[in-house]
């Protein structure tokens, strides 16, 4: 494949470059840490304004999965408050591919104009990566389904319009077979939201349907095929549209300070630094090639796979290296005295575990990687 980048694209990049040194502030970044809510209404409305979000979505022909990577890369490396945004642009583009042209008339607009979030309701209690085995059911009952259950993990939900939702539709069939994808409103009766903080800063929540009632039409995809609905969106999640690229933002606070203190010109810091820079630049053409295989047609689930456990493990192992070098300074948090990097790093040693769990944990990744690439049998059955 081709890694430079088409003109189009740059010119779509420098757009994104501007948008964000026009409205991401150090006010903007402090607030997303000190709610939790990883989201700027006024950084979505920008982006909406200028037409980033709608070019952004797979499929709408505006763009392509190129400028969705492009997108996302840069958010990343700014640490910009992208993640709530990014999450309702992946289900967008979900619904182009298997949404019903009534749910593509009324969600996706309210997604592209920056104001409505998209939450995730996939993991339970008891059913984290296993998420074949969940036990929320969706009965139905005349012209309506009835959902009863409970979700776990499900970000945003406290300010999400829309909740895309896995269910169990058929407990005859083997586990993946009988599960159907519901796109809903948040306020639809029945549905309770609990906070859950996390130690990575971010706030997610507990979610649950108590007689939840919906009509046909909110069924995404097809009754008892959501299993293909969720990997349609997993593709996305894991392999273009962010989260490869965490490590350059800490590479770069950590280098800062490295020199600010006098620690950059000890060898091992200097060897540990460009082993980082390396894994990050092998992080970003992971991903790109993923983006490519998604804008030739194809699905990335297994390359979104390789590049997730790369970045995020490289990420981690980078966040715990540059915390020892920090020594004692590297345990204080953002605005503390002497906080080692302003306290980025003590925060990217909370954060890099949770990047290696969310969109499908190591394990599971590596499953993937093991039966569908190297051809091994099942880990489980």
């Amino acid at each position: 494949m081709d890694f430079a980048l088409p003109p189009h694209v740059e010119e779509y990049r420098d757009t994104v470059r501007r948008i964000i040194a026009e409205n991401v502030t150090p006010e903007m970044i402090d607030r997303q840490h000190e709610s939790g809510t990883f989201n700027s209404y006024e950084l979505n409305r920008a982006m909406a304004e200028a037409g980033l979000l709608e070019r952004a979505v797979p499929g709408l022909g505006k763009g392509d999965p190129i400028e969705l990577w492009v997108l996302f890369h840069e958010l990343e490396k700014s640490q910009a408050p992208y993640d709530s945004i990014s999450v309702a642009l992946m289900i967008a583009g979900v619904i182009n591919a298997v949404g019903t042209e009534e749910q593509k008339a009324l969600i996706i607009p309210s997604i592209l104009t920056g104001e409505a979030l998209v939450c995730m309701g996939y993991s339970e209690p008891d059913y984290g990566s296993d998420v074949a085995s969940i036990v929320t059911r969706a009965v139905k009952d005349g012209d309506e389904w009835v959902i009863n259950g409970a979700k776990m993990w499900t970000t945003m939900a406290h300010e999400a319009k829309w909740l895309i939702l896995l269910t169990r539709t058929n407990p005859d069939v083997p586990k993946h077979k009988g599960l159907t994808m519901f796109i809903l409103p948040m306020d639809t009766p029945g549905i309770t939201v609990e906070p859950v903080p996390t130690m990575g800063t971010e706030k997610t929540n507990a979610t649950f349907y108590d007689n939840v009632r919906v009509g046909d039409e909110w069924v995404l995809g097809q009754v008892d095929e959501g299993w293909r609905v969720m990997g349609v969106a997993l593709a996305f999640e894991r392999g273009v549209m962010g989260g490869t690229s965490v490590a350059t933002p800490l590479l770069r606070h950590f280098h800062d300070w490295a020199a600010h203190v006098g620690l950059a010109n000890d060898p091992l810091v200097r060897e540990r630094m460009a082993r980082v820079a390396i894994d990050a630049e092998v992080s970003k053409l992971l991903t790109q090639r993923c983006a490519w295989i998604a804008a030739s047609g194809g699905l990335p689930g297994l390359e979104g796979s390789m590049a997730k456990v790369f970045a995020t493990e490289s990420y981690q192992k980078a966040s715990r290296w540059f915390q020892q070098m920090a020594g004692p300074r590297g345990l204080l948090q953002f605005h503390e005295p002497d906080a080692a990097a302003d306290g980025w790093i003590e925060y990217d040693a909370r954060h890099s575990p949770v990047t290696t769990i969310y969109g499908g944990t190591s394990e599971i990744n590596r499953n993937n990687i093991a039966e569908r690439h190297l051809g091994l049998p099942k880990a489980r059955r």
